[in-house]
């Protein structure tokens, strides 16, 4: 009877998830978005037609280890690598600022109980901190590519910045998870921390080598794939089990280690496939199924809204004033910091991977629906705003 139900659960998730999720993109906004409302919808909060189990919470660990191994995979080392010390320093203040400024409103709301690194809140307001250094371009590239302005100055240091941006972030977290641990020293944390990466440095390089001839040999054969999902669940095993590092780094690792294989794009679809069609949906639907709209309060509605407000402005304030020091136009700065604005998928695998260590409550996904809801819908207009008051001169549009 329990495999009748779990087929259920499956049925509704499927459906609601991407019947919202189309709503949303006709409305402009990220799938995810909708994904998210459907989960509410179908959860305790109205309908109560799919509850948390324990299944659905393994099958949402394997959705977001596979979207993390997809945006490593999705990384490009050589645009790195051709970006430069600007889009490296743009991405160092867009994750600089909005830690602080996340960790600066959860203390104003809620402050330490006692001002040491031992107190809980300590480490949640680190973690809000955390959230906020989540940068999503993807909605700010579909509007650039609209404007015709992608391969501009501007453009194209977003870009870089952005995804310089994400490996930086997934740093910052591995770190401020490893530290959560009570039990752990500071110094244990850093030759943890250190001991992984160089272990992926050296193993990457290694396996990337003899990955690169077996993708020679049998280019666009079902087994390049499976050897790529090999890799990532066998990186997120040990990151989290002999390093106390989360999973998802290891699954990113694993997908920037891959990032340059001929096949990469096609490594990227067949895991895109079934993420697509099962896991993803089962992870958003579920941060859905835990937003409770009871535990809602005047003082968390505050908070959402500031939340909300420091996280977009810490971003203009960061990665604007960062490009204003490399002499770029005042308006041009505002364009970088409006691009690094919008937040997606990453903060709410920060999220979610805070819930599940009991770091922040479920009543925070909340404040970070609405910062993607709201910046989602924000950026493209500000854009197109400041881009038809100054158009880029270094590309010629349509």
């Amino acid at each position: 009877m329990e495999t009748y139900l779990v087929l259920k659960d499956l049925a509704i998730i499927i459906v609601f998830a991407k019947f919202f999720g189309l709503v949303a993109r006709k409305c402009k906004a990220p799938m995810v978005v909708g994904e998210i409302i459907a989960g509410i919808i179908i959860g305790p909060c109205l309908l109560g037609l799919v509850e948390q189990t324990e299944f659905l919470s393994y099958m949402s660990e394997i959705g977001v280890i596979l979207i993390m191994f997809s945006a490593g995979l999705e990384t490009n080392l050589k645009e790195i690598k051709k970006s430069g010390f600007m889009a490296l320093m743009i991405a160092c203040a867009g994750v600089l600022v909005p830690l602080i400024g996340g960790t600066a409103v959860y203390l104003a709301f809620y402050g330490f109980k006692e001002f040491s690194i031992q107190d809980p809140n300590f480490y949640t307001a680190i973690f809000i901190g955390c959230i906020m250094t989540a940068t999503s371009v993807g909605i700010t590239v579909e509007t650039l590519k609209e404007l015709g302005y992608i391969q501009g100055r501007i453009g194209q240091a977003i870009l870089s910045a952005a995804i310089i941006d994400d490996v930086i972030g997934i740093i910052v977290l591995t770190f401020v998870i490893s530290l959560n641990n009570t039990e752990t020293k500071f110094s244990d944390v850093v030759i943890k921390s250190g001991a992984f990466f160089i272990l992926a440095l050296v193993g990457g390089v290694v396996f990337y080598k003899l990955f690169k001839r077996v993708d020679h040999r049998y280019v666009h054969t079902r087994r390049i794939p499976i050897i790529g999902l090999t890799l990532c669940f066998a990186m997120a095993f040990i990151a989290e089990e002999y390093f106390g590092i989360a999973d998802i780094t290891g699954a990113y690792l694993a997908g920037i280690i891959l990032c340059n294989v001929e096949d990469a794009s096609y490594i990227d679809r067949k895991v895109t496939v079934s993420n697509y069609m099962i896991f993803g949906p089962i992870f958003f639907v579920m941060i859905g199924l835990k937003t409770d709209i009871n535990a809602i309060d005047t003082s968390m509605l505050w908070f959402s809204l500031a939340f909300v407000a420091v996280a977009c402005i810490s971003k203009i304030i960061g990665c604007g004033l960062c490009a204003k020091c490399f002499k770029i136009k005042t308006i041009d700065c505002f364009k970088v910091g409006v691009g690094m604005m919008t937040r997606g998928e990453v903060a709410l695998i920060i999220t979610q991977k805070g819930q599940k260590l009991g770091i922040i409550s479920d009543a925070y996904s909340t404040p970070v629906i609405l910062l993607i809801i709201f910046s989602s819908i924000t950026v493209p207009i500000l854009l197109k705003l400041l881009y038809a008051k100054s158009p880029d001169p270094d590309v010629k549009t349509a």
